[in-house]
C-alpha cells in the first residue's frame, strides 16, 4: 500500500497511526480556548489538529421549520434549527491563521475540512497542507473535485456511503487530480456505539480502493480505535476537548487530553504488537527457554535403578529432554548413580539389557 506524506509525517502500515484531533465546535466561539485546545493536543502527543471551514450560510438556509428544524428527541443538537446550530459551532474563518500558526509553533500538522468551493479557496490561500471530506459531503462530487484539484492529499469519512458512492468519490478524487487518498471508516451517529461501528469494513474498504484507510471515530473511550489498528487503520480521528463538562456543540463524544494521550500511547503500542507473522523462538524470548518444563531426576539413585513416575519427573527448568520422551524413558535404567536434580540426558540410560 502507498506511504502517503503529510508536513514530513509518514502514514502507512510501517509507521504508527497519524492521530488527530478535531476541534470542531468546541473552542465555544472563544479563539483563547481554541488556541489552549491546540496547545492540549499537541502535549497529548496527538500528530493532526483539525477544523472546519464554513460559515451558517455556506451550510444551509435560516429557517426554523420542517427538515431545517432538529426535533429528534434523540439528538444531542434536539431543539436547534440547523442554521442555529452552525452559527454556534462555526469556527470564524479570522481565526484560522492563528490556529494553524501555533499549530506550527508546537509541532502538530493543522488543517480543515472544507464544506464549499469558498472555503477551499480561503484554505489553499493559507497553504494548509491537507484537507477533510466531512461524511455529509461525501457524495457532494463539485465539493470532491474543487478539493482534488488542489492535488494535495484527501481524507476521506465514508459515513452512511455504500460501495456505489464511495466507487464514485473516489474516481472524482482521482480523475480531478488527487494521488493520495485515505478512506476513514465512520459511523454518522453522535455518539457511535461499538456494536454500530464495524472496523471489520478497515480492511475491506483497503483492499477494495487500494488506498490508505482509518477510522473516524465517534465511540467514547479509545477501545474502537485502539482495535482498529489492528485492521488496518493507519489514521484516528477524535474529536477533542478541554473538558466534557464544559459544554458545547460536539463535547459529549469528545476526548479529553488525557484521553487522547492514552490514545496515542496505546495505538502505538497496538501498531508495535502487529509485527509479523512469527513462531518459535525469538531473539527476546532465548533466555526465556530454560524455563521450559523438562525430564529431571527427583529421587537419589543407584546405577541400575528403574525410572518410575516417583523418580522421574517433567518440571521447570529446562536443561533436560523434552518430556515428549517419559513414557518412552520409565522402565529404563539408568546407567550410573545420579542425585536428585539431575536433568535426565541420554547419556544417563545405562545398556537396559535383562
Amino acid at each position: 500500500m502507498k506511504t502517503i506524506e503529510i508536513k514530513g509525517r509518514k502514514i502507512g502500515s510501517d509507521y504508527a497511526p497519524f492521530i488527530i484531533a478535531e476541534m470542531s465546535g468546541n473552542h465555544n466561539q472563544s479563539l483563547e480556548r481554541a488556541l489552549e485546545i491546540v496547545e492540549a493536543a499537541a502535549r497529548s502527543g496527538a500528530h493532526g489538529l483539525k477544523i472546519q471551514t464554513y460559515t451558517a450560510d455556506t451550510m444551509t438556509l435560516d429557517l426554523c421549520e420542517g427538515e431545517f428544524f432538529i426535533n429528534d428527541s434523540t439528538s444531542l443538537w434536539q431543539g436547534n434549527s440547523l442554521y442555529k446550530l452552525y452559527q454556534q459551532a462555526y469556527t470564524p474563518w479570522e481565526w484560522h491563521e492563528p490556529i494553524f500558526e501555533r499549530c506550527r509553533e508546537l509541532g502538530i500538522i493543522g488543517f480543515s475540512t472544507p464544506f464549499d468551493a469558498t472555503a477551499v479557496d480561503f484554505l489553499e490561500s493559507l497553504d494548509v497542507p491537507c484537507y477533510k471530506i466531512a461524511s455529509f459531503e461525501n457524495t457532494d462530487l463539485p465539493l470532491i473535485r474543487k478539493v482534488a484539484s488542489t492535488g494535495k492529499p484527501m481524507i476521506i469519512s465514508t459515513g452512511m456511503a455504500n460501495v456505489a458512492e464511495l466507487d464514485e468519490t473516489v474516481r472524482t478524487a482521482k480523475e480531478s487530480g488527487c494521488e493520495n487518498i485515505i478512506l476513514l471508516k465512520c459511523t454518522s451517529t453522535y455518539p457511535a456505539t461499538p456494536e454500530n461501528t464495524n472496523i471489520l469494513t478497515i480492511p475491506h474498504l483497503r483492499d477494495l480502493f487500494d488506498v490508505q484507510v482509518g477510522l473516524s471515530d465517534h465511540t467514547m473511550g479509545i477501545g474502537v480505535s485502539v482495535a482498529s489498528v489492528a485492521l488496518g487503520a493507519t489514521v484516528i480521528e477524535k474529536h477533542f476537548t478541554l473538558a466534557r463538562a464544559d459544554g458545547g456543540v460536539d463535547s459529549a463524544f469528545s476526548m479529553e487530553p488525557e484521553e487522547m494521550r492514552q490514545l496515542v500511547i496505546e495505538s502505538a503500542r497496538a501498531w508495535q504488537a502487529l509485527g509479523k507473522i512469527s513462531y518459535g523462538v525469538t531473539e527476546a524470548e532465548k533466555k526465556s527457554i530454560i524455563f521450559r518444563r523438562s525430564l529431571y531426576i527427583a529421587q537419589d539413585m543407584k546405577k541400575g535403578d528403574t525410572l518410575t513416575p516417583a523418580n522421574l519427573r517433567a518440571i521447570r527448568p529446562g536443561s533436560g529432554l523434552p518430556p515428549k520422551y517419559y513414557d518412552i524413558l520409565l522402565g529404563k535404567r539408568i546407567g550410573r548413580d545420579v542425585k536428585a536434580g539431575q536433568p535426565l540426558q541420554w547419556d544417563l540410560i545405562g545398556e537396559n539389557h535383562d
